[in-house]
Parts: C-alpha cells; structure tokens; sequence
C-alpha cells in the first residue's frame, strides 16, 4: 500500500493550507513567499487538486477513480467528489473524534481497530452510507491510545453522531457542500479534469 510521506509542515505551507485542517496545531515556520508571480488558471487548478489530495491523504490514481466515480453520479461533480472524500472510513474516524489526524485514522482503520456494523473493516478508501454504524473493537478500547482518545472532547460534523463513552458512532445522513469545512473549491478541479 502505497503512502505519502511528505513533510506536513512542509507540505501545507507550500500548498498555502492551515495546519489545522490536518489534525495539526503547530505554528509552522511562515517563510516569505519567493515566487510573487501570478500563478496562471491551470496553476490554480493543480494546487487546489494538490490540496484535496494532500488534506484526505489521497493518491492520484485513487484521487482519479474516485472523481470518475463522482462524475457519473447526479448532482454536481465538484460536490459529489468532496462527499465521496468525506465518506471515506479514515476520514470519518477522524471526524468523529476516534483519533487525532487523518493519517492517525488511516493507520488505526489498517490495523483492525473498528467494526463498522460489527463486521471488521481495514480498508481506509471504504465507502460508508447513512446508518453506518463505527464502532472500536472489544480488544482495542484497552489500549491507551482509545483511553486516551475518549478523554478527549471534540466537536463533530451534524452529519455524525457520537457516543464517547462507548467509543462509537453513527453516520446520520450524507454531508452537504455546506457541513464540509475543508478549504477547497472544487469547482477548479472539475475545471482541470475536463480538459
């Protein structure tokens, strides 16, 4: 399974993202920014499909299938792809407050840590639907880590629901363009893909 493994600091400042979209809440060194020319629109476009990449923990071959899969479904393609994203199980887990990055998420949904509707899922790219329900495994909750992770307070999407004392949660509905906070415009990579 191939993973990325660029620098988060690094990477967010030179795709002009907050930190804290990524689960991360350091102060990045902020250094002046040498190129001041005006980036041109396919530019733009391919910074803001890095940046969607980049956020879910996505790579480009799966980053494609997953917008064909969008484009085909009705409604609008840019929103469509953004809630595909949102769905994913590691991305979910992260939503729900289960761990405290995407890439924490991802790395606890490989090693067999959640049940979604009580069967075992590893499979971070897994689709959830409204009524899903995640849930921590018997064995896991044990572990410091989910000790730890229930103490913690998090506020989660209306489109989740949560029970911290029992380490699970429900997916109420599918999100809409409005519950998803992440700083993307989907418009500009619809825009690159359809050339």
């Amino acid at each position: 399974m191939a993973v990325n493994r660029d620098p988060i600091l690094k990477r967010c400042r030179s795709l002009q993202i907050d930190p804290s979209h990524m689960g991360i809440f350091k102060e990045s060194k902020r250094t002046p920014q040498r190129n001041t020319r005006k980036m041109s629109d396919y530019g733009l476009q391919l910074r803001e499909k890095q940046r969607a990449k980049f956020i879910y923990g996505v790579l480009e071959k799966q980053f494609r299938n997953t917008f064909k899969k969008a484009a085909k479904k009705k409604g609008i393609t840019g929103e469509n792809l953004l809630i595909m994203l949102e769905e994913r199980l590691d991305n979910v887990v992260y939503r729900m407050g289960l761990s405290t990055t995407r890439r924490e998420a991802r790395q606890l949904v490989v090693h067999n840590h959640f049940l979604v509707n009580g069967k075992k899922v590893n499979i971070p790219s897994y689709q959830v639907k409204p009524g899903d329900v995640i849930k921590v495994r018997e064995k896991s909750m044990k572990s410091p880590k989910f000790k730890e992770i229930k103490e913690m307070t998090v506020g989660t999407p209306g489109w989740l629901s949560v029970d911290r004392d029992k380490l699970e949660g429900t997916v109420l509905a599918d999100p809409t363009r409005d519950q998803i906070d992440t700083p993307i415009e989907e418009h500009l990579i619809v825009e690159l893909y359809s050339k």
